[in-house]
């Protein structure tokens, strides 16, 4: 991959991430900007505009070097350590939550989706008198 391929799909990525932020600004929504660039770029990619390949050279390039993004995270908590502990109990207390609230809510979700899909959620089979019956 050349350098100028690399970076006309770097630029796609960050243009999508821009008209996100700018949709996010223009319209006051409540979603962060690079959320709402992902969904034109998965926009794009269904309406199948003319992207590069290079794009998902990229995008892999940017996936597989993933955790070193999580560095300035880490730097933001040793910096707040202090503070950290002195809330430790209540941050422990949000996440025990969310977690919880979150895997309740994907298990409703699962069970939901399952049931209008005509799938036996205690078999995991397909519904085939379901299936059988529509056609």
């Amino acid at each position: 991959m050349t350098r100028g391929a690399m970076l006309y799909g770097f630029a796609i990525l960050l243009g999508c991430q821009l008209l996100g932020e700018a949709f996010v600004r223009a319209l006051v929504l409540p979603v962060p900007g690079p959320v709402v660039g992902m969904v034109l770029l998965t926009a794009l990619m269904l309406v199948r505009a003319p992207l590069p390949s290079e794009l998902g050279d990229v995008a892999g390039g940017l996936l597989k070097h993933l955790s070193l993004l999580f560095v300035p995270a880490g730097v933001g908590i040793v910096q707040h350590l202090g503070r950290i502990g002195h809330e430790g109990g209540r941050i422990l207390l949000v996440v025990v939550l969310s977690t919880a609230v979150t895997l309740a809510v994907t298990a409703v979700v699962f069970a939901g989706l399952a049931r209008l899909m005509g799938v036996a959620a205690e078999r995991g089979e397909p519904d085939v008198e379901s299936v059988e019956g529509e056609s």
